[in-house]
């Protein structure tokens, strides 16, 4: 479900409970009710060196990211918690260690002041490096952890030329924390190697990527980021972590959950179904680092001693964003019992594993790639009663019958017509 688009979000709280069995089953929509907290944005920019260039529409792309800066300041809703940090702002000398260290916060979180906000962007002039990495991880604890909806939009010409810190495994760590952030990027006239690094920035956080060409674009997509910030997103995934084996897995009710795993690991989830019902499982993982070639992600259901019941394949070869599959299956599917049940009105436990085929020359470690796990249990799908040809018997027979009165038919016809023509 995920959407094509892998989301990934905030950790709702720990499922620790639900390790024992018999524990009752995590739940997705068990969030206590809350008074929401206003969004929380910080745009990041870049001021670096290369801002200087004048290649956007006869202008330099300092002035055209000012002028949407003050454009997007003047839309902002009134409940926007906006903060400004800058990057490249002030050392302009050669030292590389001095000038990766150089970014600011120039407006601090907070409550809308249109005023302060374009005065400290006017003054800004590209000047040094470009330290994205750092940058992201400052504008992280600039916006906190207050429990709203928390948006990094960072504005770039270039990539980062002050790693460590690697911009993507900053990204990375930041949504293994398991906190609602997510940053979204935007490239100011990118080339490739920039488009490479700013998609794999946004996607590890389940955000999004834009390149923009003119002012006009550049200000109409820092809105649509910010403004999607104030929209809650349509379902909250609760944050579950996957055993190691089934007999420690956590026990899951219906419901959407996020979790994260590594390349080549298995990571193993636990549902109770009842008679009649009916299992319905999905899986998405976002591929948020580069891959080797050929790739899959496998979603399986088995029984608690280990015996596979059905299962759900998606793989791919080259540039994918997203992987997802998914599976079904009944109590009435197959005699799935184990001779450990207790009795047969005993919900099945159900064991869902999710492991990769993943391989990566670079990026093999720590954290593991964002998963969204759907579950649903639905009142079992029967086979049609009548005629009863679901079942198949009647319908052998049946054609049978059918097969006989043909050939009986067409041996007497064959006769009669073979005995006319010999008259004649």
């Amino acid at each position: 479900m995920i959407h094509k688009k892998l989301s990934i979000v905030a950790a709702i709280g720990l499922i620790a409970s639900n390790v024992m069995l018999g524990a009752s089953p995590a739940r997705a929509d068990e969030v206590p009710e809350t008074v929401a907290e206003p969004p929380r944005v910080e745009l990041v920019l870049d001021v670096s060196g290369s801002m200087r260039a004048d290649d956007i529409d006869g202008a330099t792309r300092i002035s055209v990211a000012k002028q949407a800066f003050n454009d997007v300041v003047d839309a902002l809703p009134e409940t926007t918690q906006l903060g400004i940090r800058v990057l490249g702002a002030t050392y302009g000398g050669e030292n590389k260690k001095t000038g990766c260290k150089d970014t600011q916060q120039i407006v601090a979180v907070g409550p809308v002041n249109r005023v302060a906000a374009k005065n400290a962007i006017a003054s800004l002039k590209p000047t040094g490096f470009t330290p994205i990495g750092l940058a992201l991880r400052k504008a992280a604890e600039d916006l906190g952890d207050t429990g709203s909806v928390r948006r990094i939009v960072l504005i770039t010409d270039g990539e980062d030329t002050c790693t460590p810190p690697d911009p993507c495994t900053v990204a990375r760590e930041l949504a293994a924390q398991g906190t609602s952030l997510v940053i979204d990027t935007l490239g100011l006239t990118p080339d490739e190697k920039t488009r490479k690094q700013l998609v794999c920035i946004s996607t590890a956080t389940g955000g999004t990527y834009a390149s923009a060409d003119s002012e006009e674009q550049l200000t109409e997509r820092i809105k649509q980021v910010v403004d999607r910030a104030a929209l809650p997103p349509p379902v909250v995934p609760a944050a579950v972590a996957g055993a190691e084996d089934c007999t420690t897995a956590p026990l899951l009710a219906a419901g959407v959950y996020t979790d994260r795993e590594l390349i080549g690991e298995h990571r193993f989830y636990r549902v109770d179904v009842a008679a009649g019902q009916e299992l319905r499982a999905s899986v998405s993982i976002a591929l948020d680092r580069e891959l080797n070639r050929d790739y899959g992600v496998l979603l399986k259901a088995a029984t608690a001693g280990g015996r596979e019941l059905v299962r759900g394949v998606d793989a791919g070869s080259g540039r994918a964003d997203v992987l997802s599959t998914g599976l079904r299956w009944s109590t009435d599917s197959s005699d799935s019992r184990d001779s450990s049940d207790i009795s047969e009105k005993s919900p099945e436990s159900v064991c869902l594993i999710v492991s990769n085929s993943f391989a990566s020359n670079t990026a093999a470690g720590a954290p593991g790639m964002p998963l969204e796990l759907s579950i649903d249990l639905v009142d079992a799908s029967q086979a049609p009663d009548a005629p009863g040809l679901g079942r198949g018997w009647l319908l052998l027979f049946v054609l049978a019958i059918a097969g006989l009165i043909a050939g009986v038919l067409a041996g007497w016809l064959t006769r009669w017509w073979v005995a006319k023509w010999r008259e004649n």
